[in-house]
């Protein structure tokens, strides 16, 4: 592990480990736990890590013995139905009344001290954010990296099927908490029949194959794009942070598939008043674990110390730590989003990019998006190795992408905070959806992602429909001789299931209608300029 990871602090006790503990839920299904402590005397905090991937790899290293070394107890327990557990998984139905079993557990253990935290990823953060729907006083501290609150959030946009990210979650789901092996088969089995799944008309069960058999959980996710349905109710737990005390820490990256639901709970304990601390990096779902564990595992052991421990002396000045890409700089703010002025930027006939505001909302240019050779997706927030940044250069040379260019800077233009597109678009058929992504072009032509978004169109006859588009937030410098680019088209698949153009269900459609959409002047990319960075404003078009 030390190995792996440099920078990491040095170990200050050996570690004890006793495996296979079992937990009563509330309904006596037992649920399986580990529990690793500090081979040392004395009094310890607690931190409670409930996962559905298992307790092997990663977990055991990266929690289990790496904050046992620091001085806390850590308790590694397998979500009901995974690695050994008792009970059937339900994708959130469980785990607000099994956390509560826990730390009822836990109050029995001779060696709980009273003082407990929470830390993990992705579902780990949800299984956090269940606990303090209802925080047990004992519940000292939180640490959320790369977490979820909303499950539908995860799965659709906007009604639209976030199909890659909703396969990856099921072969995670079904196979991470058997062990590696069969984690590893079964990701390099979907990677090989992943253009076989998600170009099946239907779309729906088409999965199988590659998870090798239905997954109930998944059929009902896939299957329910409205997110008022009686199916979702529940499942948000966004309401967690509205009257929350218990200090908490969020971590994601520019590029994480889950950055917008920490984004949202940031605002939502700010305005509760609630102690936190927010840490953006340049990375992606999976690389924040990877390639950014120093700096989460700092940030994230500093956040506990204060909290659990009363040792403050690892804490930031700021509330807010942040990358700057483009200048690969930390900065430190002390609040997110910092004051900005919106910039609008406006497409031209011509292909350029301009800050003169159009005289009209006439028809600028058109393509024609088709299913049966949708516009492929490229890097961003995805839970794959195939997320972030990517030179869009080859996808931008198609004929249903349109591609809208700023001259070349004479200042840096530093966009700092949530981007939006702002579009007006008239398509044939009524039923289209409209991806759109800033780009950052390098002197040499290299298009890069910076951030990007989906909406759903529903027009009528020929009149365009007005639509703003969240495209997620951002701190990206745009360096001097570098062009702003705003990238359109009509889907990127297979990120997002294909709208089948005539009104039908994405999952259910065997039937396509290839749809002309029509950009309209009076669109524009909305940019969050950060005043003091920007310094003054590019040339325009000759």
């Amino acid at each position: 592990m030390r190995a792996t990871w440099h920078r990491l602090p040095a170990k200050l006790h050996e570690v004890g480990w006793e495996h296979g503990l079992v937990v009563p839920a509330a309904d006596g299904s037992p649920l399986i736990t580990d529990h690793y402590f500090p081979r040392t005397e004395g009094d310890f905090p607690t931190l409670l890590v409930r996962s559905p991937y298992g307790r092997g790899l990663p977990w055991s290293p990266m929690y289990g013995l790496l904050f046992a070394e620091q001085g806390f107890h850590v308790v590694l327990q397998s979500c009901r139905g995974t690695g050994g557990s008792g009970g059937a998984f339900d994708l959130w139905r469980n785990e607000a009344a099994d956390g509560r079993a826990t730390v009822s557990w836990l109050r029995e253990q001779p060696w709980f001290n009273g003082t407990l935290g929470t830390i993990g990823p992705s579902y780990l953060g949800y299984v956090q954010w269940a606990l303090a729907l209802d925080p047990p006083p004992e519940l000292k501290a939180m640490v959320v990296q790369v977490g979820l609150h909303d499950p539908y959030a995860l799965f659709h946009t906007d009604g639209a099927l976030r199909l890659e990210t909703a396969l990856a979650v099921g072969v995670g789901m079904t196979y991470q908490h058997q062990g590696t092996g069969p984690f590893l088969k079964a990701t390099l089995r979907l990677q090989r029949r992943l253009r076989e799944v998600t170009t099946a008309k239907p779309v729906r069960g088409a999965y199988a194959s590659a998870l090798g058999g239905q997954v109930p959980w998944l059929d009902e996710v896939m299957t329910h794009p409205d997110a008022d349905h009686p199916y979702w109710r529940g499942a948000s737990l966004a309401k967690s942070a509205l009257r929350l005390r218990v200090p908490t820490s969020l971590i994601t990256g520019w590029h994480d598939a889950l950055a917008d639901q920490t984004f949202e709970q940031y605002d939502r304990l700010c305005a509760a008043g609630c102690e936190t601390a927010l840490l953006v990096g340049p990375w992606t779902h999976a690389s924040a674990l990877q390639q950014g564990w120093p700096e989460v595992f700092a940030e994230s052991l500093a956040w506990l110390r204060a909290h659990l421990c009363a040792d403050p002396s690892g804490l930031r000045p700021t509330r807010v730590r942040l990358h700057v890409g483009g200048q690969d700089a930390w900065r430190n703010l002390a609040d997110w989003p910092p004051a900005t002025d919106v910039s609008p930027w406006f497409p031209t006939a011509q292909g350029h990019l301009t800050q003169q505001s159009p005289t009209d909302s006439a028809p600028l240019t058109s393509f024609r998006y088709d299913q049966e050779d949708p516009t492929p997706s490229l890097g961003g927030p995805l839970l794959s190795r195939t997320a972030g940044p990517r030179d869009n250069k080859t996808l931008e040379a198609r004929e249903d992408v349109l591609t809208f260019t700023g001259p070349p800077l004479t200042a840096p233009v530093d966009v700092l905070g949530p981007v939006s597109a702002r579009l007006s678009i008239s398509t044939d058929t009524g039923h289209a959806d409209v991806f759109t992504r800033l780009c950052d072009v390098d002197a040499q032509g290299r298009s890069v992602n910076i951030c990007d978004g989906l909406g759903r169109l529903r027009t009528v006859g020929q009149e365009p429909s007005q639509i703003t588009v969240p495209m997620s937030s951002t701190a990206h410098r745009f360096a001097v001789g570098h062009r702003i680019r705003w990238q359109i088209s009509g889907g990127a698949h297979p990120r997002y299931a294909r709208n089948p153009g005539n009104g039908e269900p994405a999952v259910d459609a065997t039937a396509f209608t290839p749809v002309r959409m029509t950009l309209h002047a009076d669109s524009a990319l909305m940019l969050p300029v950060h005043a003091r960075g920007s310094g003054p404003r590019p040339a325009a078009h000759d």
